[in-house]
């Protein structure tokens, strides 16, 4: 028996501390919810769900990114719906012109609808979505994915010569009328083919955002089973190491009571 070493005592107060210890730890995982409070918890798996977030966040992004160009055909396509009723009535006129009981000047009135609705194809022509042009030439090169591929959309351009022959046509005259009828009948055939062009881009677009979305979904659950707290099994780890810490508390008390027993001899 001795005095001045208390192994209990130390053996019981080392103990002691690696329970409170975990029983810290235990707290702070139920209270933020992350099984990884710190990076020596699971390192390989820090890395492994640090690129996961990443990712994740670079395909969040890629579908904002679908989501505008979606928008952008989506106006496109109002505008192009517009211009279709134009050019519709416009081939109304053109037939109407060629009617052998009206006269020239019968004709100049149909040709002022004609030119006002030439007019408002050619402005609608010029519009933009957020400062790009709707009705150019160049084509779009959309992110579809978190490793930034892209997908090429061609531009729908309304200054082509198709176009530009149905809107200077003129029916002032039965010959001008027929001619004038070819060209906006060319014009509503190319105008079809603009719109069904941008449908193929939409769908296209559609399925790959639903396609992030499902990828995003894997790589969040992926992420959450190596950063997240299951609440349950925390919380019977937590009971536990309490009661470790509250039995290691009266175990060392013990421990520092047992040399006492010394003075008994001493008394002798």
């Amino acid at each position: 028996m001795v005095i001045n070493t208390n192994i209990s005592a130390q053996v019981s107060s080392h103990n002691l501390q690696a329970s409170q210890s975990a029983l810290s730890k235990s707290l702070a995982r139920l209270s933020s919810g992350s099984k990884i409070i710190n990076p020596s918890d699971d390192a390989a798996g820090l890395a492994v769900a640090s690129r996961l977030d990443a990712q994740i966040g670079r395909i969040r992004a890629a579908s904002d990114n679908i989501g505008n160009a979606v928008s952008f055909t989506q106006t496109q396509d109002g505008y192009l719906k517009k211009i279709a009723k134009g050019l519709d009535r416009m081939s109304e006129l053109t037939i109407l012109a060629q009617d052998v009981t009206k006269s020239n000047s019968d004709r100049s009135l149909y040709q002022l609808e004609f030119t006002q609705l030439s007019a408002y194809i050619a402005n609608t022509a010029t519009k933009d979505f957020n400062g790009v042009s709707l009705f150019s030439a160049s084509s779009l090169n959309v992110t579809l994915d978190s490793e930034g591929n892209t997908f090429n959309m061609g531009g729908i351009p309304m200054n082509s010569s198709v176009y530009a022959s149905a809107l200077s046509a003129q029916v002032t005259t039965t010959t001008g009328a027929v001619a004038a009828l070819a060209f906006v009948k060319a014009a509503i055939t190319q105008l079809s083919q603009d719109r069904s062009t941008i449908g193929a881009y939409q769908s296209r677009l559609n399925s790959t955002a639903e396609q992030l979305i499902v990828s995003k979904e894997n790589l969040t659950a992926a992420s959450s089973r190596i950063q997240d707290v299951d609440v349950a099994e925390e919380t019977t780890e937590y009971a536990r190491r309490n009661i470790l810490v509250q039995s290691g508390t009266a175990m060392l008390a013990q421990a520092n009571s047992m040399p006492q027993s010394a003075l008994r001899l001493l008394q002798q």
